[in-house]
């Protein structure tokens, strides 16, 4: 069986189940990682708070608390990478017993042939797979900021201090943005999982999944909190 006669054993909702939750995924990251939008997202905020980070790490000495907050931030993206790669390993092994999914779907009155399943689980692996790359390159980014931190000189009136500093933020910043990013395909790969289902409940799974994503980040109390003032 080739390529398209797979494709042929889906219906026209399934692509437009599947396309929405793709193009749906990438319009809310490029929406929650413009920096310059008019109502910026939680992550656009903290992109400041990441700059205004190590410019107060010149003054403070000894530069062990900015050294904890790193490792914390580190710890994270191992703790997903390695949650992720137990996920990718479930779902292979689903793949290579489709037959059992098939047959269970079957009494279920949801019958299918069994390279249907593989091609969906397949779906969600390469989603679990390109968010496990993310948190990687994210772990190692925050492994350079910390190299560049510690090239922060020790003198706050080091005419190169304010230069390294902001080196350490924009790699901070890009280490948070693969971070987020590996979130955010986790979710979709979440929903990816409904598909099994249905080309509707998918549709279903993406729109509450979205909605999530987008909540969290322009519509939050944690948005609210760092949009606040001091005189506010």
């Amino acid at each position: 069986m080739t390529f398209l006669d797979r494709l042929a054993l889906f219906s026209p909702l399934d692509a437009v189940a599947v396309g929405l939750l793709l193009a749906g995924w990438k319009a809310i990251g490029v929406a929650i990682e413009r920096e310059c939008a008019a109502r910026a997202s939680v992550a656009a905020l903290m992109m400041v708070r990441r700059r205004e980070w190590m410019r107060q790490m010149i003054t403070r000495q000894p530069r062990l608390f900015d050294a904890a907050i790193l490792s914390t931030l580190r710890q994270g993206t191992t703790f997903f990478a390695s949650t992720l790669v137990i996920a990718i390993g479930g779902v292979l092994a689903l793949i290579g017993n489709a037959e059992r999914l098939a047959g269970v779907a079957g009494e279920l009155g949801a019958s299918a042939p069994v390279v249907v399943y593989e091609m969906k689980l397949g779906l969600v692996a390469i989603l679990l797979t390109d968010s496990f790359l993310k948190f990687v390159w994210s772990n190692r980014l925050f492994g350079y900021c910390a190299v560049l931190m510690a090239a922060v000189p020790n003198d706050p009136g080091a005419p190169d201090a304010p230069f390294r500093a902001d080196q350490a933020a924009e790699l901070n910043i890009r280490a948070a943005w693969n971070f987020n990013r590996g979130l955010r395909g986790t979710y979709v790969s979440l929903a990816a999982l409904a598909w099994l289902a249905g080309p509707v409940p998918l549709l279903a799974a993406a729109a509450a999944v979205l909605w999530t994503m987008w909540s969290r980040e322009f519509r939050s109390l944690t948005r609210d909190i760092l949009t606040r003032t001091p005189s506010g």
